[in-house]
């Protein structure tokens, strides 16, 4: 047979294994069908080059376990008796090129025995090595190198090798792209914790099946089926994966997420995405994944390092070496209270790291005990409130908790939010994730060693008493989400009743519920709204009963933003919320919000003073400004606008200035030029070129027609920019484009983030009088380079002024609040005008 025969032999065949397999899908089966069509293959390849009979065709790899993925490498070892001559190299590479011909995609090596000895000590080959299967040629030189590998291989030196293996890829993979798209095959709760649990098996002889592992005792036939229909699962994703991208693709992207779940027959709901129903039913599988590799590696260790020194804790409960272990195995189901006393055992001895491996499988078993009765015992209820009371390890107590399917059945509300995903575009861990970081967070107020990071937080959560009932609000403030409605509502009747039945004091339970239903607020009032305006922070106190709730809620909303994505948080949203915290307390306080004009003036003047300026020397300027730049502007920022604008109060050209933030995060810049339409546009569109977010703008006109522009910049891509760098070219570069007098033009529409193209936002636009008869604008939609730019330039189009702006970007989500003016404003038809172009271009 050719090699254009063997190729058209290998397509027809893959063809109908793949045609086969999406009517029957059977992924085991799959694997090994699959496997053993390439071997056939090979084969045929290796009689037609008439390769010497000493050699031997070895697979290695996934290939070499018979698990051969649609679109994986076919890792090749080629094994010889001895060093080649110049003529067999030749042949060899004959060989290989031969195997691309047919459409194989090798990976391959050339080894004698002493070889794969030497390079054994790589843990990564040794793996390759241990599973290695023999395709054709020299069967007896293959078997030599399997015994030699074996006297050469240490048990005890490969299982720690593989655990630290593990340990390294699963800190690899710790990064918010992987919580939302991750890979199937290497992600923690993937494939690969399945792989190392049978690689250490089969190196220490256990057996390289989960069947032989259940006849070595190793986990119940039950344990056994359990893994093996998680294992069915993530097999079938990864198949499928491969067809549908057509590539070696492991990482289950955005744009494969729905087919996947057309694929599998999963709907979409009333409130969410059949995509996000396919993820929750994935990362569940991770949970258990992690868990089963947990209590095996746990198991397997036990056996290969026996334990030596034990401590008595209690009658029930002893310390083996660093771990917990119960005296009886069935103690847990015998005595169901024992399950949550394991864990306040944890809290209270930092020495031990967890769980011995047959109190692991115990309480595996024993998660089902947990029912109406477990949950209404009142030593149980008094269990967990000790745990939520205690000074350490509660991060870690909830985490094994959650991990071992005990929290949530324990808590069923918190059970149904189990790997649910949020395809919010901001949101980049599933809702218990997120819940366990929030109280995580809180937990670190609490530490010296973060005091540096959050000072405020942890200055008022050192004086807060009980903070449980902080925790309690962190576990029940998101825990109705994806039920329809109002989570907030929904979640503060959970609240009350876990309150009601754990015996909070009236007091605590009342700020629990208070804070679960109004979690939202305090990041909703200070990043959408004037926090200059007295009439806010007066409405936003009244909600406030007393300084503890302030504090509690200032507190939770800290953790719950910080808990949510690494680049949702930026000091310039810490910088809001601790404003809007001192503002509101000194109104419960005082009375009153912020200092007057005159007191703002002084204030302005004795920082002036301390640069040795005169009042004579900006008297000219401060007669430009009216109340509202005194009231809208902190005395540091009028000092610094004075100081750059003095001798400048009639300039001709555009004065740009630049300095750090105060705020430790990003530039402030500030714009004095005479005004005229488009100027923010030009101004928005400037930075959006840097691909600098703008984060507030405050826009003011003078008495004499100058703009007064104040803006707050950061890098858009949170690298670790140095903004001293770029402060120069800033003054000077924007300085230029503000001197051009030509018409703009409409700026660039930038490129949409893959999440936002498979999860579309469907733009949301606002306008609004408040309270004092002002123009809000309020927008909702996906974010995107040049956003802000393109809505500053259809507003000037539109004749519609801008007085200040708050951006609030929330991952690939934006919620932009502006206050606008203009004589269109007041014609209801020309409004609608202006929503409907505005929804038009931000579609």
């Amino acid at each position: 047979m050719s090699i254009a025969e063997i190729r058209d032999s290998l397509r027809i065949a893959r063809g109908e294994l793949q045609a086969d397999y999406l009517a029957h899908p059977q992924p085991t089966r799959y694997l090994l069908a699959h496997s053993k069509q390439v071997d056939e293959h090979l084969r045929r390849v290796w009689r037609q080059l008439d390769l010497p009979a000493e050699l031997a065709l070895v697979a290695v790899g996934g290939y070499g376990r018979a698990e051969l993925y649609p679109k994986s490498d076919i890792d090749l070892l080629i094994l010889l008796p001895a060093q080649p001559d110049q003529a067999l190299q030749q042949r060899l590479q004959e060989l290989v090129g031969n195997l691309w011909d047919i459409g194989l995609e090798v990976g391959h090596s050339v080894r004698t025995i002493g070889d794969c000895m030497a390079e054994s000590s790589d843990v990564t080959v040794q793996t390759n090595l241990l599973e290695a299967r023999h395709i054709t040629g020299n069967h007896a030189l293959f078997l030599e190198m399997r015994e030699t590998l074996a006297a050469h291989l240490s048990r005890r030196a490969f299982y720690l090798a593989k655990v630290q293996e593990q340990e390294q890829r699963h800190t690899r993979f710790v990064d918010t792209d992987y919580n939302l798209e991750p890979n199937l095959k290497e992600s923690p709760g993937g494939l690969r914790d399945l792989q190392s649990v049978l690689w250490i098996s089969r190196a220490c002889g256990f057996g390289h099946t989960w069947k032989a592992l259940a006849q070595a005792d190793l986990i119940t036939p039950t344990e056994a089926r359990q893994i093996a229909h998680h294992e069915h699962l993530l097999q079938d994703l990864r198949i499928r994966l491969h067809y549908l991208s057509g590539r070696h693709d492991d990482r289950l992207l955005f744009e494969y997420q729905t087919a996947l779940a057309e694929q599998l027959g999963i709907s979409a709901s009333a409130q969410r995405r059949a995509s996000e129903h396919l993820m929750q039913h994935y990362y569940r599988t991770k949970q258990a994944v992690l868990q089963l590799n947990a209590v095996l590696l746990q198991t397997m260790r036990a056996r290969i390092f026996p334990a030596a020194e034990t401590f008595p804790l209690n009658d029930r409960f002893v310390a083996r070496d660093d771990k917990l272990e119960a005296r009886d195995e069935a103690l847990f189901e015998t005595q169901p209270t024992a399950i949550l006393e394991s864990f306040l055992l944890l809290e209270q001895h930092p020495r031990l790291t967890g769980f011995s491996a047959q109190t692991l499988r115990a309480l595996w078993r024993a998660r089902k005990t947990i029912g109406s009765g477990f949950r209404k015992d009142p030593r149980n209820r008094e269990l967990f409130m000790a745990i939520l009371r205690q000074p350490q390890g509660l991060t870690h107590a909830l985490r094994r908790m959650n991990q071992q399917d005990i929290l949530g059945r324990y808590l069923p509300p918190f059970g149904r939010i189990v790997g649910q995903m949020q395809h919010d575009l901001f949101h980049v861990y599933t809702v218990d994730e997120h819940i366990l970081m929030v109280v995580r967070n809180l937990r670190r107020f609490t530490l010296p060693q973060y005091a540096h990071e959050y000072p405020l937080c942890s200055k008022l959560i050192h004086d807060f008493a009980r903070p449980e009932v902080l925790y309690i609000a962190g576990i029940f403030h998101d825990i109705a989400k994806g039920r329809g409605g109002d989570h907030a509502t929904l979640g503060r009747v959970d609240a009350a009743r876990f309150c009601k039945q754990h015996g909070l004091m009236r007091e605590d339970a009342d700020l629990v519920v208070w804070l679960v239903e109004h979690h939202l607020t305090m990041s909703a009032t200070a990043q959408k709204q004037d926090l200059s305006d007295q009439d806010v922070i007066a409405a936003f106190a009244a909600k406030i009963r007393n300084e503890r709730y302030l504090a509690a809620l200032y507190l939770l909303t800290v953790a719950d933003i910080r808990g949510t994505s690494a680049k949702v948080w930026n000091a310039w949203k810490g910088q809001l919320l601790e404003s809007l915290y001192h503002a509101t307390r000194r109104f419960m306080t005082s009375g009153k919000v912020a200092d007057l004009v005159g007191e703002i003036r002084k204030r302005s003047a004795e920082t002036l003073s301390l640069y040795a300026i005169h009042p004579d020397i900006y008297e000219l300027l401060w007669a430009q400004f009216d109340a509202d730049y005194f009231l809208r502007h902190e005395p540091h920022e009028i000092a610094w606008h004075t100081r750059m604008l003095a001798h400048r109060v009639n300039s001709d050209v555009p004065v740009v200035k630049a300095r750090l933030s105060r705020i430790g995060e990003g530039l402030q810049i500030l714009v004095y030029t005479q005004d005229r339409p488009y100027l923010f546009a030009r101004i928005c569109n400037f930075f959006a070129r840097m691909s600098y977010n703008i984060m507030e703008a405050k826009i003011h006109t003078t008495q004499h027609g100058y703009a007064l522009d104040s803006f707050l910049v950061m890098d858009a891509n949170n690298s670790k920019t140095v903004y001293r760098d770029v402060m120069n070219y800033i003054e000077y570069e924007l300085a230029q484009q503000l001197a051009d007098s030509t018409p703009p033009a409409a700026p660039n529409v930038g490129r949409v983030s893959r999440q936002l193209k498979h999860f579309p936002i469907v733009p949301q636009v606002g306008i609004a009088r408040d309270e004092k008869g002002q123009h809000i604008l309020s927008i909702v939609a996906g974010d995107r380079p040049g956003l802000l730019a393109r809505i500053a330039y259809l507003l000037a189009k539109h004749h519609i002024e801008l007085r200040s702006a708050k951006i609030n970007t929330l991952g690939s989500r934006a919620e932009d609040t502006f206050w606008i003016s203009g004589e269109v404003l007041d014609r209801p038809q020309e409004v609608d005008e202006l929503r409907a172009a505005l929804q038009q271009q931000l579609a």
